[in-house]
């Protein structure tokens, strides 16, 4: 019984070494035999293991949203559209102005005449964005009009245009093929700062200027036959032209279009996509300006795993698109950003102020639709607090420190474990040697990102990889000398220290995890390692030590003595 016990837990430690072996040094495609060669695995372990900007090296930025001309552009623009809004009803308006000095965002009109004044609110509510009462406050003196921006309003709104360019400039740094980017909130969170880092990029520049890019976000005719038949795409983009005649006219584009495969659950496959081409009208309906909000919800009538886009427009936007879609019912209709057409979706009734996209949508298809209408371009400018490069050789001097350090401790402890512990400290040796391997591994398997402080995580799992194997190899001697027999005095002193080693592991994975939630980039770096390392070591110093002492007591009929 106990030889078949043994089988199984060498049949799971090998495969799980072999496994951990291959994520480390294995290619992401099929191998040859020059993979394993010395330059085939350096060269796969760099291109497995990622590593943060202070081991690779590139471009630190700090930014800061200006949300204080956004505001000032949502309240001139309101301003302007108020007095349009006034003129085409045909009421005068004698002046009109936008006040934004320090904290205060008003639109002030002054009526020519007094006695119209109720007219002129109500005429301006109706299509401009001060009728949202959530954003201004109104309020009348004779024959002026203002509506005041609520300072709620204005910590809302800075903050829904922090969160928006954050969620741009993750799209956009993505056009540079990086690896790993770090991309957070910096500071205290009415800063309105951001924080990037680019792992080996190393001109701030070129960083900057895909930054820049703008990336417009349009609603726009799909031209082809009307639902029920399915809207038209064209397998290259010369195949579209041909269908316009050989040449694109001023009034249409082509474009192309990622087709979703045809699934509602959310897999691999639901992410592949296909790429072909579809004419469109010029101009847009409404631009991405226009868009108020957008979020994923659940399908009315489809099952548990269809998802919608309810959308609603600003006013100026919602008489636009209701006049457009009241003309086009059954029409087909595509979101365009960045020149490319990431959904389309038929006109099923006249739209107004709210909608909803619908089709067999996944759950995250669905986020990331309502995602992209509620993102396009830069909601605010954005200026740079801090730039610096951090070269290369810093990377290869901190890589070449870390691993030395990792080699000198790890040697020591080696020695230490051999001369100390005798033969059993080849057990704990076997251990940590896996311990290394499953960590790097799991940092692998996680995406996690190596840094400098990751490595000191490694060099402390290191430490407490080691103090796992002497809380079981002290506890075996002290049941040896109690008189226990030597399998007895196994069995016992890893039952009794497996309860110690896991609080140990569980208090300090707990310790880590805050570190991780509240860290910024470096800590954080450390807690993930830390972790992976710990929960590693709970098999390797524990499950795999165990299993080798089972080995040898297995050899012989009776154990005598044990080199511990």
């Amino acid at each position: 019984m106990k030889k078949k016990h043994l089988l199984h837990r060498t049949i799971i430690i090998v495969v799980v070494t072999l496994v951990g072996l291959y994520l480390v040094i294995g290619p992401r495609r099929r191998p040859t035999l020059q993979d394993f060669t010395w330059s085939g695995i350096k060269a796969t372990m760099k291109s497995n293991i990622h590593l943060g900007l202070d081991l690779q090296g590139g471009s630190h930025l700090v930014m800061r949203v200006k949300t204080d001309e956004y505001l000032k552009r949502l309240t001139d623009e309101a301003n302007v559209a108020a007095q349009n809004a006034a003129k085409d009803a045909g009421l005068e308006i004698k002046e009109g102005k936008a006040e934004t000095t320090g904290n205060r965002y008003r639109v002030v009109l002054e009526a020519a005449d007094a006695s119209k004044v109720s007219q002129i609110k109500e005429a301006i509510e109706k299509k401009v964005e001060l009728g949202d009462t959530s954003v201004w406050g109104y309020s009348a003196s004779g024959a002026q009009l203002s509506w005041t921006m609520a300072s709620s309003a204005q910590n809302r709104l800075s903050e829904e245009a922090t969160q928006q360019a954050l969620t741009i400039i993750d799209r956009r740094i993505n056009a540079l093929g990086v690896t790993e980017p770090t991309l957070q909130r910096h500071g205290a969170q009415s800063a309105h700062q951001i924080l990037l880092q680019v792992p080996g990029v190393s001109d701030p520049e070129r960083v900057k200027d895909v930054l820049k890019g703008e990336s417009p976000l349009e609603l726009v005719h799909v031209v082809g036959p009307p639902s029920p038949s399915p809207f038209t795409t064209y397998p290259t983009k010369e195949a579209a032209i041909q269908s316009l005649g050989g040449s694109i006219p001023a009034n249409r584009e082509v474009l192309p279009y990622h087709e979703r495969t045809d699934t509602a659950a959310d897999s691999d496959q639901a992410n592949q996509q296909k790429i072909s081409y579809v004419v469109v009208e010029l101009p847009a309906i409404i631009t991405g300006d226009q868009v108020r909000t957008a979020h994923a919800g659940q399908s009315q009538g489809g099952g548990i795993n269809d998802f919608e886009i309810n959308f609603s427009l600003k006013k100026g936007g919602a008489e636009k698109f209701g006049a457009w879609t009241g003309a086009n019912i059954n029409e087909y209709m595509g979101v365009v950003l960045n020149g490319e057409v990431r959904s389309i979706a038929f006109i099923k009734s006249q739209i107004f102020e709210s909608g909803q996209i619908t089709g067999r949508f996944s759950q995250s298809q669905a986020e990331d639709l309502a995602l992209t209408l509620r993102s396009g371009a830069l909601p605010a400018p954005i200026e740079y607090l801090e730039e610096r490069t951090v070269g290369p050789s810093l990377g290869s001097d901190s890589i070449r420190a870390g691993v030395r350090a990792s080699l000198y401790g790890l040697a020591f402890v080696v020695f230490f474990m051999l001369i100390y512990y005798r033969g059993s400290g080849v057990n704990a040796v076997v251990a940590l040697a896996l311990n290394m391997i499953l960590m790097l591994a799991g940092l692998i398997v996680f995406g996690a990102t190596l840094t400098l402080p990751g490595i000191a995580g490694i060099i402390l799992t290191i430490g407490m990889a080691v103090d796992s194997n002497v809380l079981i190899f002290e506890r075996i001697r002290e049941e040896i000398r109690a008189g226990k027999t030597i399998p007895s005095a196994v069995d016992q002193g890893f039952s009794r220290a497996f309860i110690t080693i896991i609080d140990t592991h569980v208090t300090t994975i707990i310790s880590s995890l805050f570190l991780f939630v509240f860290g910024t980039g470096p800590i954080r770096g450390f807690a993930v390692t830390l972790v992976i390392g710990l929960l590693v070591n709970l098999f390797s110093a524990v499950y795999v030590s165990k299993t080798i002492f089972i080995w040898l007591l297995t050899r012989k009929e009776k154990v005598e003595s044990l080199s511990i």
